[in-house]
This record gives structure tokens, C-alpha cells and sequence, in this order.
């Protein structure tokens, strides 16, 4: 048998999904003590990680993240070891600090990407041509030609490159798309996935001027509808709509081109039958009401030939009222956050923690001899190649958006291209 070794990790970005800190502060989502640092920390704890680095561009945060990690995990959980090396060093400010850290790794070691959304081909690119495996924040990139470029990059170089689509893992999710097996010729699908207009304050760096919220709230639906109908139908035509007017507005005040709601219409055809169309209906917003009781909403319909499904992911059948604030809808199925009975993180079922495991795992596998990295395209998992189209589907909407027309989707030989 052969020895699965620890594996080193870089974590890319210090934010919140990797640390819970926003720079003002701890985070006020659902993810007060981030995802990827804590899942880390605990994979170290288990034995499946050795080293951890982390790079951002602002090393001047780091004593602030130190001190948030050592309070809201170490002072929390038992036995857990924060130790990581900082790029950049000595409080410097530094957009390729990035480099630096990857550097600094061997053949084998794995990084996991959670920086704007620009920024993630350049990374992933930097760390697949040195046999570097990779983990990378949906969307993976917001160009089709980018998304094409890493799915050669990772063939030849034999890394894992995934894409962190965590919803692929939530068990309702994943339990509908075997039961919408079974229901025949795709028909419709629609979903709605919106964060409360206070998310704004947190983006509004980067909001409207690096990317939209269609990239980053619609990739999770978009890319469930894609596995869902994955050797069953394909996307040919996308037009977008988009709402305006809040984000640009006080007390938001985000630049003049961030839209409020985006709305994506997408044609699919059957691959099996000729005179099935599909149609999916793809909306995402970040100006949903305060207070609704939610950070995210989502729900989605799916309906085939033989039948229908309904995910409402928002309200579980668990609620929480406070006097103070009155009620919240809970979600432990992402990230439990309560300690264990012996004190220790207990969080190793949520499909946040899953989605990284997954990739920690495969990329072990990998450089134990035991699997190839093309292995994981067989499995369902969402790897660079099993998500093009996702990324075509996004990037279609954004043209359609920016020049106000319908974009075609096509297959040329082996690559998925826009017309």
C-alpha cells in the first residue's frame, strides 16, 4: 500500500472565507471564523496536512488575523495548531506576494485560491506550471479562453485543479441530482440565490469594477444545473438581464456599472434526443432585504419529462428567535461551528469542510502514485474540466450584459468556445 504523505497548503487570500476577518473586523455572516483556515488547522489536526502558509497582499493584517484565529479557534477548539508562514513578510504591502509563497513549495504541495475574481487564472496558472495541485474559489475564472488554457495546464503538468463548488456536496443537492436522473428529458429549471444588501459594504472594494454577482452567487446554481444535466444536455444560447439602481445608491455608493440583480436565460438541447429543449433560468442579487433571517437565500426547481424537484436551502425546518434580533434560519449542514463533546472541531460533516477534504484527499492520492489527476473527471467532482461549462455560461452572460445581445455557446473540436 502506498503512504499517503501529509500535504503542505497554501492558502491564497487572508478574507473571509479563509479567515473571517474582513480587515474591519470579524465577519458578520455566517462564516465569523472563515472555512478554508479552520478546515486546514483541523485537517493538520487529523494527520492529512503538514504545513500551512497563507498570502495576501497586506501583510500589515496579519497580527490582527493572528490574534482573531487565536481567540476565535484556539481559544474554542481543542488541540489545534495555527502556525502558518505569512507572505508578505514584515508588514509589506505586495500584490504578488503570492509568488513568493509558491516559490517556496515543492512538486506535490496543493493551494487553494480564494482572492478576487480576476486574480484566479494568474494564480492557478502560476502554481500548475510548477506541479502544484490546486483548489480554486468559484468562479474558477471569468473567461471561457482562461478556463480552457487551465484545464491544458493541469493535463500536463498531471495536478488536481478543482473548483471549490461546495454545493456539489450538500446532501440535499447532491441527492436531487440522482433522483432528477430518473425523470427523463430535461424541461426547466430556475433558481434564486440572493445575500442581504449589507454585503455590499463588504465588497465594495471590488464590487461592480472586478466582477458581478451573477460570477459570484449565480457559479453555485449554474454549476449544479450543468452536473445535473452533464452527458444529458448542453447550453447553446445565453441573454442577460440586469436590475440597477441600489448598489449605486447611498449609503452603498458602488461604481455606476454594478448591477443590482442579474438574470440569466439559457437554451439547452438534449444530447440524446432531437426534439428536446431545456430551458434554465439563472438569478442571483446582493440587494435582498435586511433582516430577512437568512445571509443567503437559494432556492431551485427542476423539472423533466417525468417529473419535478424543489430545493428551498434557506429555511431547513431549523429556526432560531432572540428577543434582540429576532428569527434566523440555521444551516450546520455548511459549517458546524459548535465544539464536540470532548471540545474538538466537530465539523467534518458540513459540505463546506467536505468540499476542501475532497481535494486534500485527491491530491494525497495523486502524489502517493495511488490515482491520476484525469481520474477525478470520471468521479463527478468538480475539476477544471468537468466545470467549462459553467464558466461558458458566465462569461456568455457578461458579453450579453456588456453588448446587449444573445451569446451562442459551441463546441470547436475539444474545446467550448462563445460566438
Amino acid at each position: 500500500m502506498a503512504n499517503l504523505s501529509k500535504i503542505n497548503v497554501l492558502m491564497c487570500g487572508t478574507g473571509e472565507y479563509t479567515t473571517g476577518w474582513t480587515g474591519s473586523g470579524a465577519s458578520k455572516s455566517d462564516k465569523k471564523i472563515g472555512v478554508v483556515g479552520l478546515t486546514l488547522f483541523d485537517l493538520r489536526r487529523l494527520g492529512k496536512v503538514d504545513k500551512l502558509g497563507m498570502a495576501g497582499v497586506n501583510g500589515g493584517k496579519f497580527p490582527a488575523i493572528r490574534e482573531h484565529l487565536d481567540q476565535n479557534i484556539g481559544g474554542v477548539y481543542k488541540d489545534m495548531d495555527l502556525t502558518f508562514d505569512e507572505y508578505p513578510k514584515g508588514g509589506k504591502v505586495d500584490p504578488e506576494a503570492y509568488k513568493e509563497a509558491i516559490n517556496n513549495m515543492s512538486k506535490g504541495d496543493a493551494v487553494i485560491i480564494f482572492t478576487p475574481d480576476p486574480t484566479h487564472y494568474a494564480i492557478s496558472m502560476y502554481a500548475i506550471e510548477r506541479g502544484i495541485h490546486v483548489l480554486v474559489t468559484k468562479p474558477a475564472v471569468q473567461l471561457l479562453s482562461h478556463h480552457n488554457e487551465l484545464i491544458a495546464a493541469a493535463k500536463k503538468h498531471g495536478v488536481v485543479c478543482m473548483v471549490e463548488h461546495h454545493k456539489r456536496f450538500d446532501p440535499a443537492y447532491s441527492d436531487a441530482r440522482a433522483k432528477a436522473a430518473g425523470l427523463g428529458e430535461f424541461n426547466f429549471f430556475s433558481a434564486w440565490m440572493s445575500q442581504p444588501k449589507s454585503q455590499l459594504e463588504t465588497f465594495r472594494a471590488w464590487a461592480g469594477k472586478d466582477s458581478d454577482i451573477s460570477y459570484y452567487l449565480s457559479s453555485h446554481h449554474i454549476d449544479i444545473c450543468c452536473w445535473m444535466l452533464q452527458d444529458k444536455a448542453i447550453p447553446t444560447r445565453v441573454v442577460a438581464s440586469a436590475a440597477t439602481g441600489i448598489a449605486t445608491s447611498e449609503p452603498y455608493n458602488c461604481v455606476p456599472q454594478t448591477e443590482d440583480t442579474i438574470t440569466l436565460l439559457v437554451d439547452w438541447v438534449s444530447t440524446t434526443s432531437s426534439k428536446h429543449r431545456g430551458t434554465g433560468v439563472y438569478t442571483a442579487s446582493w440587494t435582498a432585504p435586511l433582516k430577512a433571517g437568512v445571509h443567503s437565500a437559494q432556492h431551485w426547481y427542476y423539472m423533466g419529462e417525468k417529473g419535478d424537484i424543489t430545493v428551498d436551502q434557506a429555511h431547513r425546518g431549523y429556526d432560531v428567535t432572540v428577543d434582540d434580533t429576532g428569527k434566523a434560519w440555521y444551516n450546520p449542514f455548511y459549517m458546524k461551528y459548535s465544539p464536540s463533546e470532548s471540545g474538538h472541531f466537530d465539523g467534518q460533516r458540513g459540505y463546506g469542510y467536505v468540499s476542501i477534504e475532497k481535494f486534500i484527499d485527491a491530491a494525497r492520492s495523486v502524489n502517493a502514485g495511488l490515482t491520476k489527476a484525469e481520474d477525478y473527471d470520471k468521479h463527478g467532482l468538480p475539476t477544471i474540466a468537468n466545470t467549462v461549462l459553467t464558466t461558458a455560461i458566465l462569461h456568455a452572460g457578461r458579453i450579453s450584459l456588456d453588448e446587449k445581445r444573445p451569446v451562442g455557446i459551441k463546441k470547436n473540436g475539444d474545446e467550448w468556445i462563445l460566438e
